[in-house]
């Protein structure tokens, strides 16, 4: 497998963890988001994804899959172990929600194209692009907040889809200086995760393209 890669993508930081924890072997390839206009936007790469991008993950087959809740779903169906969905239809259902309001409501609001329409053609400056990254933050982290189960990570004893979206979620929030201190089980959820091998070499700062 390839995985299409940008090492500061929230989206491509969760397929990383999870190709991590099924212990999948594959090869990278950096699509830089920002440097010369940015490399997802070149023909050779919307070839790739017509999206435009990242991640994306070549299958051995050539096939290409994108959206990384359904690369997540694909290596879930087609690499069991270990799960990262329980087996149980209301817990399955309970993770599933959690991970939606990260990649379906918070990311889709503050990832680099929104935060870029927002500088360059809304004219925002950068005060008023941290209110707005850290307002979706914010809320989304409120009803996560109270979704979350007794540890030690978000849904109980095991690791699910459901952590491998919030890391990389707190990751940026962190980074956008977002301030945490109000949410204490997604805290406790992430430093778990944290100290696990698969979580530590997915990290943006651990991968090949990072700066």
């Amino acid at each position: 497998m390839t995985l299409y890669n940008f090492f500061r993508s929230s989206a491509a930081y969760r397929v990383r963890i999870a190709l991590n924890l099924k212990g999948i072997e594959y090869a990278m390839i950096p699509v830089h988001l920002s440097k010369d206009g940015g490399h997802h936007k070149r023909p050779d790469y919307r070839a790739v994804n017509p999206q435009m991008r990242v991640p994306s993950l070549r299958l051995d087959s050539g096939e290409v899959l994108t959206q990384s809740l359904a690369i997540i779903e694909y290596l879930e169906e087609t690499h069991p172990q270990p799960p990262l969905l329980p087996r149980d239809a209301v817990k399955r259902a309970q993770v599933r929600a959690v991970a939606q309001i990260i990649a379906c409501d918070i990311h889709p609001l503050n990832n680099s194209g929104t935060l870029a329409y927002l500088r360059d053609t809304l004219r925002q400056d950068q005060t008023a692009i941290d209110a707005w990254y850290a307002h979706w933050i914010t809320a989304g982290f409120d009803a996560i907040e109270a979704l979350l189960t007794p540890g030690p990570y978000a849904f109980g004893a095991e690791v699910t889809l459901a952590d491998v979206c919030l890391v990389p979620q707190l990751y940026n929030a962190r980074r956008f200086k977002v301030p945490l201190e109000r949410f204490p089980v997604i805290l406790a959820a992430c430093e778990a995760c944290e100290t696990l091998p698969a979580f530590a070499r997915a990290r943006p700062e651990n991968q090949p393209d990072a700066e």
